[in-house]
């Protein structure tokens, strides 16, 4: 970073249109991430078999679960990835987007 720049802050809104193929991988791949998590789930307010069991029952959740957006920035540089928000919604798009 040149040391005379002062760092902006901006916000990135994006929209993605997936078409699962196989639910069931879709699935398996976020339980499989989820298992191999480090989390302290005696800190957490269910178990690892319960939230296994979220999953299962939601796929909207298994995707976002696994959508990694910390790449979006991957090979610009000057570009520092703070945070964000990934979330998956079936139905048509919201108003907006």
């Amino acid at each position: 970073m040149d040391e005379n720049a002062t760092p902006v802050t901006l916000h990135v809104y994006c929209r993605v249109d997936l078409v699962v193929t196989d639910p069931a991988a879709v699935t398996a791949h976020a339980l499989a991430e989820l298992r191999s998590a480090n989390i302290d789930w005696s800190t957490e307010e269910d178990d690892v078999d319960t939230a296994a069991a979220e999953l299962r029952g939601d796929l909207a959740r298994s995707l976002a679960s696994v959508v990694d957006i910390r790449r979006v920035g991957d090979g610009v540089p000057g570009v520092e990835f703070r945070g964000g928000l990934c979330w998956a919604e079936p139905g048509p798009p919201r108003d907006g987007f």
